[in-house]
C-alpha cells in the first residue's frame, strides 16, 4: 500500500473525525491503527507501537469492521505460522478517502489560519 501520510504542517494542524453514524467514526487514531497493521501484518503489533493493548486495538478493529459494508481487517488465526491480519481492499479504500479528507481539511486550515492567528492574544 502507498504512503499517502505528508509530513505535518509548520502551523496549525487539522484534526479530523469524521462521524459515519452514533457509533462509527474513523479519525487520526483509528486510522494509524489501520496503517500500522497494514505495514506489520498484526493487530497486536499495531496497537503495540501506539501503547495500546491488544485487547483494545482489537475492540478498535471490531468496531470498524461492523460499522462498513465489508470488513476493513482481515484476521488470520495463528498456526505453525502464526497468525496475522491485512487490509482489505476496502480497508485500503477506507484509508485513503480518510487520508484525502485529512489532506483537503489542512488545505482549508492553511488557507484560513492567518486570519484566525490574528485574533490571538499576547499572552
Amino acid at each position: 500500500m502507498a504512503d499517502d501520510t505528508a509530513a505535518p504542517p509548520e502551523g496549525p494542524l487539522a484534526r479530523v473525525r469524521v462521524h459515519l453514524g452514533p457509533e462509527l467514526m474513523l479519525g487520526p487514531g483509528k486510522a494509524e491503527l489501520l496503517e500500522g497493521i497494514a505495514a506489520t501484518g498484526s493487530i497486536a503489533e499495531a496497537g503495540r507501537r501506539m501503547g495500546m493493548s491488544y485487547q483494545r486495538a482489537w475492540s478498535l478493529v471490531q468496531t470498524l469492521n461492523a460499522g462498513f459494508a465489508e470488513p476493513l481487517v482481515e484476521r488470520q488465526r495463528g498456526g505453525s505460522g502464526g497468525g496475522g491480519a491485512q487490509l482489505t481492499a476496502t480497508g485500503e479504500q477506507a484509508l485513503r478517502i480518510y487520508r484525502a479528507i485529512e489532506r483537503d481539511c489542512q488545505r482549508a486550515v492553511d488557507k484560513r489560519a492567518a486570519a484566525l492567528a490574528g485574533l490571538r492574544g499576547g499572552g
